[in-house]
C-alpha cells in the first residue's frame, strides 16, 4: 500500500512515471563489454565500471574524473575492474553507495 501510493505521488509531482511490469529500466540494463566500453567518462559520456557482473556509474566520483582513476592509475572507466578492486586496500566498500545501472553480460 505505501510503495503504490508513493509511486502515485511521484507521478503527480512530476517525477517519472511508473514502467509496465517486464519494461526495462535504467537500473536493468544489460551491458556486452563493448557497450560498456562506451561509456568511458571522455567527451562528454558518463563513466561506468564493472564489479562482479555488477554495473556501477562512477561518473560523479571524483577519483574517477575524467573517466580515469586518480590516484591509482591506468584503471579506466568503460572496462570490468573485478580483478583490481579485490586487490585495492578499500576493497569492495566504495562500491555500497554507488548507483547501479544493469549487469555485464557473461561471455
Amino acid at each position: 500500500m505505501i510503495l503504490g501510493s508513493s509511486v502515485m505521488l511521484l507521478a503527480a509531482c512530476g517525477g517519472e512515471e511508473a514502467t509496465d511490469e517486464g519494461e526495462e529500466t535504467e537500473g536493468d540494463q544489460e551491458f556486452t563489454l563493448e557497450e560498456l566500453g562506451e561509456y568511458d567518462g571522455q567527451d562528454g559520456n558518463d563513466a561506468y565500471v564493472a564489479v562482479d557482473g555488477v554495473v556501477y556509474d562512477v561518473t560523479d566520483v571524483e577519483e574517477w574524473a575524467g573517466g580515469e582513476h586518480a590516484p591509482a592509475g591506468g584503471l579506466e572507466a568503460g572496462d570490468d575492474h573485478t580483478e583490481e578492486i579485490e586487490e585495492a586496500p578499500h576493497g569492495t566498500d566504495v562500491l555500497e553507495d554507488l548507483p547501479t545501472v544493469g549487469t555485464l553480460e557473461e561471455e
